[in-house]
């Protein structure tokens, strides 16, 4: 099989849970012995990643995934032509959208990975009203589009397929569900005793975006905190930014930006916690990360985090704080739980299993 992979996201979000897909894709590929693999991307005039990728003959920024007229120029005039001369079988994308514009050349295939359809669903950062309204304007007609010219769309989660099913019924026979790639940490974590962290400290990791719910969580964390003495610190991994100016002086919270991936595993093997309450997930990867390392969670119901979290792990309405606050005053004073089954639960989430149902798919598209 002669496959193309749009390597944009790798080569301009390395670090974004995006990016770290299309690395996963391009890892499985090149795992295949079936699978002979080109990469389709933009780049600078002068950036190295031109010797290893297709890209056009102009000069784009590697951060330019989201420019409305760099996608065109490179979805609608440069890759039709590209991906033909290249002689290419199956095309695959994987930032929710990104398929070629224009007819699809006879015989060859198109794998779009939809991760979640939030740009559609909730509101997001952008600055502005209007910046909002032209980004969720283009974003559904190019995730429309590109659900209409996939011959196979791999979703995240259960919850995402239901999600794109009731947007877009007729995307619904070429739904297959494949869980994202957690791969856990690499080497050993880094001493964050400069952090000055508290022992058994709670976490949330990922603050930016509305849905994440964290001025609601701080809330009632701190309310828990006035109720419950036995209340841990809470450590937000991502910034503060989104609370108000009297969350961000509350005694106990931590916000923490800029951490190296080693830096970063520390946090989550010290954590007592990690809570996730966000209104809305399509996959969730804070959570593997934490079970990867036997950090317990708890999580918000109604995403796909009941997907990806273990049966027993406690869980929460996004939105009635009472009940969140007595929860977390019983879980302030509970025993330590055994990480073996954590580590064993995200275990199915590392590279052997991610490889295991991305060779089946591909089967599919024999």
């Amino acid at each position: 099989m002669h496959i193309g992979l749009d390597y944009r996201p790798a080569a301009g979000y390395a670090t974004t849970g995006i990016g770290r897909q299309n690395f996963a894709l391009e890892h499985a590929l090149r795992a295949h012995p079936d699978v002979r693999l080109q990469l389709f991307g933009v780049a600078p005039f002068d950036h190295p990643i031109r010797r290893l990728i297709h890209c056009p003959r102009s000069s784009t920024p590697l951060n330019a995934v989201h420019r409305l007229p760099d996608r065109l120029g490179f979805e609608a005039c440069f890759l039709p032509t590209a991906l033909q001369d290249a002689e290419i079988e199956i095309y695959m994308a994987n930032l929710n959208m990104g398929l070629p514009i224009g007819r699809k050349p006879a015989g060859m295939r198109y794998v779009l990975q939809l991760h979640d359809v939030f740009q559609l669903t909730q509101k997001n950062s952008h600055g502005s009203r209007l910046k909002a309204a032209f980004y969720r304007f283009t974003d559904y007609l190019s995730i429309a589009w590109s659900l209409r010219v996939a011959d196979r769309v791999w979703v995240a989660s259960e919850y995402t397929a239901s999600e794109v099913r009731r947007l877009f019924p007729s995307a619904n026979a070429k739904l297959r569900v494949l869980p994202l790639l957690v791969e856990g940490f690499v080497g050993e974590p880094a001493d964050i005793s400069d952090l000055q962290l508290p022992e058994g400290y709670w976490l949330c990791v990922g603050t930016r975006e509305p849905r994440k719910n964290i001025p609601w969580f701080v809330d009632a964390w701190q309310s828990a905190r006035m109720q419950f003495p036995s209340t841990p610190d809470l450590v937000l991994v991502g910034g503060d930014a989104c609370l108000t100016e009297s969350q961000r002086q509350l005694p106990g919270l931590h916000a923490l930006t800029d951490l190296s991936d080693a830096q970063l595993h520390a946090v989550y093997r010290h954590a007592g916690r990690l809570w996730h309450p966000s209104r809305g997930e399509g996959f969730g990867l804070p959570v593997i990360e934490a079970l990867s390392v036997g950090t317990p969670v708890a999580v918000a119901s109604g995403s796909s985090l009941d997907e990806i979290s273990p049966p027993h792990s406690p869980r929460f309405s996004p939105t009635d704080s009472s009940a969140l606050i007595r929860l977390m005053g019983q879980l302030a004073s509970a025993a330590p739980e055994d990480p073996q089954p954590l580590e064993d639960w995200a275990a199915n989430y590392a590279l052997d299993a991610f490889k295991q149902r991305f060779n089946v798919l591909l089967e599919e598209l024999r």
